[in-house]
């Protein structure tokens, strides 16, 4: 398969997944169980699973999901192109149904992300990037692509604007702690006009990737299928996605699939 194919392949499988997981969110029920970690899976994160992983299939690459993770690294290692998948990122925004989740779809080759998609289900929202075209957003799209082309002349190339406000920081609605609060509060010392905006999932990526924000700092636990498919949208605007403090890029498919700590950085703080 061509890039772009591989690319349309990741678009139609986070919006047919969307599709599966607003059925869900329009419904009473949602299924909740706890996972072994006391963390949240609902009926949604199971039926987006299960479409992603049947349309990824088409590929022949090997699929690294939330809801699939008991791979081996052993077997794992061995992979030098992989889809690296969230199928639904802010479990608990979907149960607060505030709207703030997303759907994760990330094309890994040598550790590092070529390409990444995120769908906003409620939105109909879609983030989309590879190393050839750049990334872009398109605004409401909800029935299967035809090619990637067409896409590409209704959607808007990022970042589309300009941070407003003074310095804008993005942080997590719901896993904020004291070492990134801290953090946040050193930039909030050093700017005479600072903001920070709090949003669910991968969304906090889309903002940097847009323009909307500065900088993501993230000095909690994240899994890599949380980061893969953002880091590709933001890196492909130009910004960046470090290890906090050592500032070498992110990377994936490690023996232990925990991200380090992280800071996200737009384009913008890159070309100052």
């Amino acid at each position: 398969m061509h890039d772009k194919e591989l690319l349309l392949t990741a678009i139609n499988a986070a919006i047919m997944a969307g599709q599966q997981i607003c059925n869900v969110y329009n419904s009473s029920d949602f299924h909740i169980e706890m996972k072994q970690d006391n963390s949240p899976l609902t009926l949604a994160d199971r039926l987006s699973h299960k479409t992603i992983t049947e349309q990824l299939q088409i590929t022949n690459l090997p699929v690294l999901s939330e809801e699939g993770k008991d791979i081996p690294f052993e077997e794992r290692q061995k992979w030098e192109t992989f889809w690296l998948v969230d199928p639904l990122d802010g479990t608990k925004e979907f149960i607060k149904q505030n709207g703030e989740f997303t759907v994760n779809i990330a094309l890994i080759q040598g550790q590092y992300p070529i390409a990444g998609v995120i769908y906003v289900p409620v939105k109909k929202q879609l983030f989309f990037a590879s190393q050839q075209l750049g990334s872009f957003k398109t605004g409401h799209i909800e029935q299967i692509v035809e090619s990637v082309d067409l896409l590409l002349s209704n959607s808007q190339k990022l970042p589309s604007t300009f941070p407003q406000g003074g310095y804008v920081i993005v942080a997590s609605r719901s896993h904020i702690n004291e070492q990134t609060q801290d953090y946040i509060d050193q930039k909030a010392a050093q700017c005479d006009d600072f903001r920070i905006e709090n949003i669910g999932s991968s969304l906090k990526f889309c903002l940097i990737a847009e323009g909307i924000a500065h900088e993501y700092p993230r000095f909690g636990p994240t899994m890599e299928w949380d980061t893969a498919a953002g880091h590709a949208i933001v890196k492909f605007t130009g910004g960046t996605v470090v290890v906090h403090p050592d500032g070498q890029e992110l990377h994936y498919n490690k023996p232990d699939l925990h991200n380090p700590f992280f800071i996200v950085r737009s384009s913008f703080l890159m070309n100052e």
